[in-house]
């Protein structure tokens, strides 16, 4: 098949519309449903991030993406009983696969981003997996093979027509790329610089020096999901899994702010008052959701003044004070932060500092490295210049 007739484009006004292979066949097999050009957009962005972070980590690997960029990213490494609850996923009868832990890590460390997503899947999809996408409100899925009884659940999911997309995992893309803005063609080589080389993690201008293999691992987790997320953006990680992808500010620091406070949230998730909230019986997974990001935030009010808690909890729940958030979040250490660019100044280490962040990869070059240098210093954190800049648009 060279190429395949889609729905609409960007937009339902936007015909004709379609993908095709100037060369070749297409390495896509369409399994289920009719996927759409947003959604071709984000399997094809996702599947390139999945498919490196298996190369650079030798782990399996899954992203959860939105308007092509990750809400999460994630490899397979087992889930304690804290994140399987907090991803809801402890009531599952059959045992989590390293692929099923990859993408309950990708799709719940921030699961109101996450809601409506595309799937990316480095390994075959089995049954756990599709268990745990047939739960949740998702777009499609994209992933090199899948089992039977993956198909089976697959297909049943959105009334038949659920978007599941097979992809050629041998598949290597022509060296130059196109696109068009406005008629006019842009060309380009593809960026296929590679994250894992150790050589990025040696230039550390900072008095710490102390990298664990850990963070190493997290460092290259947070470059690749930035090398595939809308410019300008940051990236926290932790134990294998972003838990705060800050994307397409003009701003760095806002893009840290936002990051940071994706990745407070994901922390404060697992307070003890977050996780024994009273939901009543029988809420909706994405209404307990909204409620908890609402029940952590100053807005907590909305959901707990009479007349209102009653929809969601059995009984009303105590306010998480700022005094016990700022506490909790006090305790969150070893995090690690990438950025697609240079840090211009100190404020965004100050920033990260407070989320927990304790090693940082970034470009270097900015005129003002002595002033993040100099805050790197002061918290002990330990910073790597990389030398590699990794916009994407």
């Amino acid at each position: 098949m060279k190429e395949l007739a889609l729905k609409y484009g960007c937009n339902p006004n936007q015909k004709p519309s379609r993908i095709f292979m100037e060369e070749g066949e297409l390495p896509i097999e369409v399994v289920n449903g009719r996927p759409g050009y947003i959604n071709f957009l984000d399997a094809f962005n996702s599947w390139q991030l999945v498919r490196e972070l298996k190369a650079a980590t030798g782990l399996p690997a899954a992203a959860s993406f939105k308007h092509v960029s990750p809400a999460g990213a994630a490899v397979g490494l087992p889930l304690d009983d804290t994140l399987r609850k907090i991803y809801f996923v402890a009531d599952l009868k059959v045992e989590l696969s390293p692929i099923a832990c990859a993408y309950a890590r990708a799709r719940g460390a921030d699961r109101m981003s996450s809601y409506g997503d595309f799937v990316a899947l480095s390994d075959t999809c089995d049954e756990a997996t599709a268990l745990l996408i047939k739960r949740e409100v998702s777009d499609g899925v994209i992933a090199p093979d899948y089992t039977p009884e993956a198909i089976e659940i697959l297909k049943a999911k959105r009334k038949g027509t659920y978007n599941v997309i097979k992809i050629d995992p041998n598949y290597v893309p022509a060296p130059i790329e196109r696109k068009q803005v406005f008629g006019i063609t842009f060309e380009q080589g593809r960026n296929e610089v590679k994250l894992d080389d150790p050589a990025l993690f040696e230039n550390i201008p900072t008095k710490a020096k102390n990298f664990t293999p850990e963070a190493i691992r997290d460092l290259i987790i947070s470059l690749i999901t930035l090398k595939y997320t809308q410019s300008n953006s940051v990236c926290y990680v932790k134990d294998g899994q972003a838990i705060g992808i800050g994307a397409g500010q003009q701003s760095r620091i806002h893009c840290t702010r936002l990051a940071g406070n994706k990745a407070d949230i994901w922390w404060l998730r697992q307070h003890p008052k977050v996780m024994n909230l009273p939901f009543v019986d029988g809420i909706r997974r994405a209404d307990r959701d909204n409620t908890i990001d609402v029940y952590i935030s100053e807005d907590h009010d909305d959901v707990l003044r009479d007349g209102t808690w009653q929809l969601f909890f059995k009984e009303k729940p105590e306010v998480l004070t700022m005094e016990e958030k700022k506490a909790w979040i006090a305790q969150n250490r070893g995090v690690a932060l990438g950025s697609d660019a240079f840090f211009p100044f100190g404020d965004n280490i100050e920033r990260a500092h407070k989320s927990g962040v304790e090693y940082i990869a970034q470009a270097g070059g900015s005129v003002r490295d002595d002033n993040v240098i100099d805050t790197c210093d002061k918290y002990g954190i330990t910073m790597a210049f990389t030398g590699v800049r990794l916009f994407h648009h």
